[in-house]
């Protein structure tokens, strides 16, 4: 019997090979198919056009790239099993089908107090039962209950295959050279000592590149004035929805499962309810806008085709927290301008902060293998460049309004 084998043709790595039946049943699977309608950076295509990749290109690079891993630490004397093999192909696979619409920029908003990756080890057990229970080892991986740290390490960490895809895909389809990192390089670096994955001494630079770019990324890309300005004003058209819900749902239905989540949700992820969620996707958000850009309420209304039209709040940002005396002022000037009440004014004139912090070595680390068998963490390595950027929290105050 032939054995099945397929081949993907990716902008960003060439040729990624699939032949293993479990790989080709996960991929099939409903609940995958639905990343193919999630953007994989919300509403930066607002800013950078070419950014409408969806969650399914990040999770077939990440495959990518954890094949790559395995092939590299196998051939430095790791012992992978074949079984193992799979089960973390697969865990890296399914590593985000839990974010909902518009990923990052909805979390916790559409599902209060739900966290993504939450819903992904749901999505993964309920995904289990329909397989036959073939995903066992990928969730003892995933929930870290398997023995060999580095396979979970492979998947979430500081040098997780994940961080290197979403950096390299981002950057190439936002255009920000930036973002490049040598992820080549790293993979060829990875090695396991004592059950942890570490890095090469030689590979210093390659991480230093790859933390250095995480960080310009973040302020460039995933934290831009103009993206967080949209951003936060999607959430504003769902905090009115809400709202307004109290008095008019029905002006308010969308027809689809959206409506359940915005008006009915308790917080009690049932199965039921994942399966309700599993039908969520951005069409059901974008459709909410534009039908919404028709409202009778005009903070609806106007932040709906604000929104569909990018005429979006201005946005400025600065190090220090703005006073209350330049809150109060550019609300005088929105309620003036919109002939609105003070209450309305607050979904156009808002303040807020965002933080970029690098490398939190407390919660998780970098270890450096060095030449003579010791092992230290890249903030103890002696670097300058490293010393100076690499814990160091970037905090930015922000001002939304008219």
């Amino acid at each position: 019997m032939a054995i099945k084998r397929k081949i993907i043709n990716d902008p960003v790595y060439g040729f990624i090979t699939i032949k293993d039946p479990l790989i080709f049943d996960i991929i099939a699977h409903p609940y995958y198919q639905r990343l193919r309608r999630i953007h994989q950076m919300a509403l930066a295509y607002l800013v950078y056009p070419g950014a409408v990749h969806t969650r399914l290109h990040h999770s077939l690079g990440a495959y990518h790239l954890m094949c790559n891993a395995v092939n590299e630490l196998r051939d430095k004397g790791t012992l992978i099993t074949e079984e193992e093999e799979i089960a973390v192909k697969a865990a890296i696979l399914l590593h985000d089908v839990g974010h909902g619409p518009f990923s990052h920029a909805l979390e916790n908003r559409l599902l209060p107090g739900v966290h993504h990756e939450k819903l992904s080890l749901q999505i993964m057990q309920a995904m289990n039962n329909d397989l036959g229970g073939r995903l066992d080892m990928a969730i003892e991986i995933f929930t870290d209950r398997y023995p060999k740290k580095f396979l979970l390490q492979l998947i979430s960490g500081q040098l997780d295959v994940d961080r290197m895809d979403y950096l390299t895909r981002d950057s190439f389809f936002t255009g920000v050279s930036e973002g490049v990192i040598g992820y080549d390089r790293i993979l060829k670096m990875l090695v396991v000592h004592d059950g942890e994955l570490m890095v090469e001494e030689k590979g210093i630079y390659s991480i230093e590149k790859f933390l250095v770019a995480r960080r310009q990324m973040y302020w460039q890309v995933y934290l831009h004035k103009t993206v967080l300005a949209a951003e936060t004003m999607l959430v504003n058209v769902l905090k009115r929805v809400r709202h307004l819900s109290k008095t008019q749902a029905a002006s308010l239905q969308t027809g689809g499962a959206l409506d359940f989540f915005l008006y009915s949700f308790d917080g009690n992820m049932t199965k039921e309810t994942l399966e309700k969620f599993c039908q969520l996707d951005d069409a059901d958000i974008s459709f909410g806008i534009k039908r919404w850009s028709h409202h009778t309420d005009y903070v609806l209304s106007e932040l709906c085709r604000r929104l569909l039209n990018r005429q979006l709040l201005k946005i400025k940002f600065q190090a220090e927290p703005f006073t209350e005396a330049e809150r109060k002022a550019k609300m005088d000037a929105a309620i003036k301008q919109l002939n609105i009440s003070e209450e309305e004014a607050n979904y156009f004139v808002f303040t807020g902060e965002a933080n970029n912090t690098l490398y939190k070595p407390e919660y998780e680390s970098i270890n450096i293998l060095l030449k003579d068998g010791s092992v230290k963490d890249i903030s103890a390595i002696d670097n300058p460049l490293i010393h100076q950027t690499i814990s160091s929290a970037v905090k930015k105050f922000y001002i939304c309004s008219l």
